[in-house]
């Protein structure tokens, strides 16, 4: 009897030992953990994008972390990933990933920027949106040159709206043409390395952006005051979501459901008849959805499947698109300067990027080490918001080709 409970116990020690995830992780995972505690650090410590770069890090924890993927995401025959029909084998990060899937976060996040936003710097400056139309020159020189090493055509649009900075904008793109993306033949998981490039490279604006516009923008040029923007009536205000959403879905209906969000959640706020509505927008549902989009982004990025060269190669476009993006709006920007006799300062053109309002924010602080009594924060918030709207017409103009 002594000798069968023995020859049990050492069984169920075995089972237990057996159901431990250090027993089932791979090398891939670990480094994933890793890269997963570097961002939860730049998010934490440095202030980098926390909103978003948080919750991406620590879905990028929780399906990384070994015997844990069953768990959190689902059990199911390999390739069936959303076909298989038990739903008790679904886990949690399988329901929040719906969500992405099914391109419903990304609108959701353009509704609350828009309530955010306002676009009195741009309605003041018109000016602006050429700069802001100019910064989308990464997404189009990325397009040709992820083309040119490999990439199809839908895969190579995916890589190159990271250019536009905006996260979801390039999620949503990315997702739409999920179906269609190839790389050398062989059909690739984007989704999560294109997803950290763009918030990795939003959240790293200061490092990038410095750089590029103290190298093309002359000192002299980055001392230019600029006359303060004129006062926007509120039917300005009102009148303009209407008017851009009217115009821009006649010419491409596919730019609608980022635009038309973003154009909804300004029109509540501007209308000031619906500030439930708007204050509900711009907190919490933009909160909620800010945590799902973060958490399923993360939990793409699993060790086997992230860990490639394409990843990498992915990660160095996007730092290209980025950088060409910025170089594009300055470029605009000093062809502004000459033209308007010196009254524009051509560091408002990195702000046409669609980092809201980070980005506006490097173009005072460089501008103001140029000159401490210069102010180009409201001036660089024109192109900023330029750049929103930029990079959603850019998005639906990629979907469309495709």
């Amino acid at each position: 009897m002594l000798n069968n409970l023995l020859v049990n116990m050492g069984e169920m020690f075995k089972e237990l030992w057996g159901s431990l995830g250090l027993n089932s992780g791979s090398w891939q995972n670990y480094v994933m953990l890793l890269v997963s505690f570097v961002l939860m650090y730049l998010a934490i410590v440095k202030k980098f994008e926390p909103l978003l770069l948080l919750p991406i890090a620590f879905g990028m924890f929780l399906i990384n972390l070994p015997g844990a993927y069953s768990v959190v995401w689902g059990k199911y025959p390999a390739g069936a990933e959303h076909t298989y029909g038990n739903v008790q084998e679904r886990g949690l990060l399988w329901y929040l990933f719906y969500g992405v899937e099914n391109v419903i976060y990304p609108p959701l996040i353009f509704l609350g920027i828009g309530a955010m936003t306002d676009f009195g710097p741009l309605i003041s400056n018109p000016k602006s949106m050429l700069i802001g139309a100019a910064a989308q020159l990464g997404v189009f020189l990325t397009l040709i040159a992820s083309v040119a090493i490999g990439f199809n055509l839908a895969a190579a649009c995916s890589i190159a709206i990271i250019g536009g900075a905006d996260g979801p904008t390039a999620i949503y793109v990315t997702q739409k043409l999920s179906d269609f993306s190839y790389f050398n033949g062989t059909h690739k998981e984007l989704l999560s390395a294109i997803a950290v490039a763009a918030y990795s490279y939003m959240a790293l604006i200061p490092i990038i952006q410095k750089p590029l516009m103290k190298l093309i923008v002359p000192k002299k040029e980055r001392a230019i005051k600029m006359k303060p923007l004129r006062t926007v009536s509120k039917v300005e205000k009102i009148i303009f979501p209407v008017v851009v959403t009217l115009v821009v879905g006649l010419l491409l209906p596919d730019a609608v459901p980022l635009l038309g969000m973003l154009m909804l959640g300004n029109l509540l706020k501007e209308s000031g008849v619906c500030d439930r509505l708007s204050s509900q927008a711009q907190n919490g549902l933009m909160n909620t959805v800010t945590i799902f989009l973060g958490v399923s982004v993360g939990c793409k990025a699993y060790g086997s499947t992230f860990l490639t060269g394409t990843t990498l190669g992915i990660i160095g476009l996007g730092l290209v698109a980025f950088s060409c993006g910025t170089i594009g709006g300055l470029l605009m920007g000093r062809l502004m300067c000459k033209l308007s006799g010196g009254k524009i300062n051509p560091l408002i053109g990195s702000a046409g990027v669609s980092a809201v309002p980070m980005a506006a924010r490097i173009s005072e602080d460089v501008g103001r080490e140029s000159d401490p009594s210069n102010h180009l924060l409201m001036h660089a918030m024109g192109p900023n918001v330029a750049g929103v709207i930029g990079s959603a017409i850019a998005a639906g103009f990629l979907l469309v080709i495709v």
